[in-house]
């Protein structure tokens, strides 16, 4: 008992309507049709068909109802969608956040722009680390992380916890330095006995295929038959070929025959990354290397692509010097660049690309010095040109474009990230109009504050599934809404053989992103590019929201790992 101001209690009273109070509360919230409600929104459910206006119920994590529901169904939390897009949440099918996400799985500026599923992995991936890769800095050091499995990585994301969910391939790169290290030449046969193991041990971790990026190394030294090899291993657990192509410049028709005989011959679909024509001289020509992929699906070849909405890539400023002055890892490359006997060769190659080898010289073909914008530099002293061009840093310090290359790299452990403006407009529309080629960023998750705030990263970090919205659907009509959403979600998804997310159906996992059409945009920018998009008002995340109206991200980490066909638990 205790006394209060009324006088003397019994406890057993108090006790009693403690339960009725708790009971009644559980009884409510067992009376609700559904945990999420999405009222009267335009529907736009991924399939390309015409959207409608109707509403979205979400319950136990899946979309339990889609359609003009009545009005007497209630849910725990319902939102008033009037005059808002719903769609299912936006699949990143080419992202580099890989290990951004282990310092903050929040995924902010990909959260924001309405992505609900990010896929890893191109030449490099999480896993597998160890090997003969390098063990102490350089382009191909261990990963972040040090996972000797995808199941380790897996584990440590599961751990920490994740916005958005998450896949991956295996990088074909990442095989090739852990059984050859930074080296050129064909595999022994016991080597490739190796990397098959490996592949097979990735893909039963639930890797979704193989990726590589073959323009610079280690890509570059992997030859055909060893691609073949890695794919025809994932293939019996349905994996697939993603590829940055050898070149994207002169040689691109070659490169483009190359990834579809390598899909052939390993009888798995190909997904050509980022499809662009970055050789100045050659632009105009999409629509013709559009044709030979056309003409590769017409003859029963699963063969798509997928860009990204600028006319600018990034890679690294290190790609410039030619493929045989990198191997042997960063070390051996600055070593090079130091050696006198070696500068003749290295200028004229760089000037003038290696005639009869199909090298991609991102200097011959962006044009200029002026063509490439720094994202990153390591070394303090040079902090006061990221963001600037070439050209700017060139006269900074007073020296022939060259001798400046070579000090940049050489005083920066020879990687600086590097934005390169050498594809047309034109071409990339084209590109995005056709209905094989899905949309995908190539941009890691950042933030703009802290530590994932720094340098001056490629806008398509912050912009790239609001702008295709905003300026090439609402504004420029090169696309419908339908069919936009189609390649940002459904497209993705079916390429990665994943077929319970990328539509808005009773059943799918309930990953929503819910928009305003008339003010969906990106903001970032080369010259400033930590900005976050506007128009996105809702995202939820296997029916968890995940950001709210106002930009508001809640904290809410529901993601999971979205496996492949051959994951083995």
């Amino acid at each position: 008992m205790y006394e209060n101001g009324a006088g003397v209690v019994p406890l057993y009273n108090i006790g009693v309507t403690r339960l009725l109070l708790l009971a009644s509360v559980a009884l409510l919230a067992q009376a609700q049709d559904y945990d999420l409600l999405i009222r009267g929104g335009r529907i736009v459910d991924g399939t390309g068909n015409p959207s409608f206006i109707g509403d979205v119920a979400i319950k136990d994590n899946r979309i339990a109802a889609i359609g003009k529901l009545p009005a007497a169904k209630t849910a725990k939390r319902t939102v008033d969608a009037t005059g808002l897009t719903v769609a299912p949440g936006f699949i990143d099918i080419h992202n580099h956040s890989d290990f951004t996400v282990l310092r903050d799985g929040n995924a902010q500026s990909f959260i924001r722009q309405g992505v609900t599923t990010m896929i890893f992995g191109e030449g490099g991936s999480a896993a597998p680390s160890g090997g003969k890769q390098p063990k102490g800095g350089g382009t191909w050091a261990l990963s972040e992380g040090n996972f000797a499995r995808f199941r380790d990585y897996f584990a440590e994301v599961r751990k920490r916890g994740i916005s958005t969910n998450i896949g991956t391939y295996v990088g074909s790169s990442q095989i090739w330095t852990y059984v050859r290290g930074a080296q050129a030449g064909p595999p022994a046969p016991a080597e490739l006995d190796q990397m098959r193991r490996l592949v097979r041990e990735a893909m039963e971790d639930g890797a979704l295929g193989v990726a590589s990026s073959l323009s610079g190394p280690p890509g570059s030294w992997i030859d055909n038959a060893t691609l073949v090899a890695m794919c025809e291993t994932a293939a019996p657990y349905g994996g697939i070929y993603s590829t940055h192509m050898r070149t994207e410049g002169f040689g691109i028709f070659e490169s483009v025959a190359e990834a579809i005989e390598i899909g052939r011959r390993a009888k798995v679909p190909v997904d050509i990354i980022h499809l662009k024509i970055a050789e100045h001289k050659l632009w105009g020509k999409m629509p013709e290397l559009l044709s030979s992929i056309a003409a590769a699906r017409r003859n029963g070849q699963e063969v798509e692509a997928h860009v990204y909405p600028y006319r600018a890539g990034q890679n690294n400023l290190s790609t410039i010097a030619p493929p045989w002055a990198h191997e042997g890892g960063s070390a051996a490359l600055i070593k090079r660049l130091q050696d006198p006997s070696l500068k003749e060769r290295l200028v004229r190659e760089i000037e003038n690309g290696i005639p009869g080898t199909n090298w991609y010289n991102h200097y011959t073909a962006t044009g200029s010095w002026e063509g490439m914008l720094l994202v990153s530099l390591s070394n303090p002293a040079y902090k006061q040109f990221e963001g600037k061009r070439m050209n700017q840093v060139i006269a900074a310090l007073k020296l022939a474009p060259v001798d400046a290359l070579f000090k940049v790299l050489i005083d920066n452990q020879g990687s600086v990230p590097t934005v390169y403006f050498h594809h047309s407009e034109d071409d990339m529309r084209k590109a995005l109009g056709t209905p094989f080629v899905s949309i995908g960023s190539d941009g890691s998750a950042v933030t703009t504050e802290g530590l994932l705030a720094q340098g001056n990263p490629h806008p398509r970090y912050y912009g790239t599934f609001p702008r295709v919205l905003g300026r090439y659907v609402r504004d420029e009509k090169i696309l419908t809404m339908e069919e936009a959403i189609r390649k940002m979600t459904s497209a993705n998804a079916a390429k990665i053989h994943v077929y319970d997310r990328g539509l808005l159906r009773p059943g799918q996992w309930a990953d929503v992103t819910v928009f305003d059409a008339a003010r969906i945009i990106d903001h970032s920018t080369y010259e400033k590019p930590h900005q976050y998009s506007t128009g996105v008002e809702w995202v939820v995340v296997n029916g968890a929201v995940v950001l709210e109206p106002g930009g508001k991200h809640n904290g809410a980490r529901p993601g999971a790992i979205v496996y492949g066909q051959g994951y083995r638990p």
